[in-house]
């Protein structure tokens, strides 16, 4: 099966599961705010690869007119997503096909969704994005910087293919897509590191 199918399946899969892990996380919080600290009150945002919304909910609940709208590949994610968050707006679509939405945003979020992008597709969707954002908008990822990629096998034995994408390369495709990177956070979980960058489009 291809790779990018077979995790597009898993996390379909482990849609409730996913948010009974991760839906009341709190260790991103300050890059959150710091993200919220880029944007106004009634701001536009995207939240792409939104997952069960557990990040929207975060941004709502400290910015109740955000205007919200999510994506992600999983119909069991989107339903999830709508249910945690009433005011919000929910799609599935696949965040390669981002440039379809026929929107502008101040602000989009891609949490955690480049780990299961090649660099490839990272950079394709970067100037998608850019491309979405208005002067100045605000750009919020994060990943697990590395230089290695293949399947992981969770305890349900179900798999997804996980690229860890090395920092200087992200940055790299960020600037060559028109951004600046404002602010970056190492954050630790279990025994990695996660990478947050809060981008400004040029």
């Amino acid at each position: 099966m291809d790779p990018y199918q077979e995790t597009f399946s898993t996390w379909n899969k482990v849609a409730q599961a996913y948010q009974d892990k991760f839906m009341t996380l709190d260790l991103y919080n300050g890059s959150y705010d710091a993200l919220l600290s880029l944007l106004s009150g009634n701001a536009r945002v995207l939240d792409a690869g939104c997952g069960p919304g557990n990040i929207s909910r975060y941004l709502l609940q400290q910015r109740p007119l955000l205007q919200i709208t999510g994506i992600d590949i999983s119909p069991n994610m989107i339903a999830l997503a709508a249910a945690n968050n009433p005011p919000a707006s929910f799609k599935v679509l696949d965040c390669r096909d981002i440039a379809q939405l026929q929107q502008t945003f101040d602000g989009i979020v891609c949490g955690f969704c480049i780990p299961y992008l090649s660099a490839e597709d990272c950079q394709r969707l970067f100037i998608d994005i850019a491309s979405l954002l208005e002067e100045k908008g605000i750009y919020y990822l994060s990943f697990v910087a590395g230089e290695t990629a293949g399947y992981q096998t969770g305890s349900t034995g179900d798999r997804v293919y996980f690229y860890h994408h090395p920092e200087k390369e992200i940055t790299a495709a960020l600037n060559t897509a028109g951004f600046i990177t404002l602010q970056q956070f190492h954050i630790q979980y279990g025994n990695d590191i996660h990478t947050v960058m809060i981008a400004q489009k040029q």
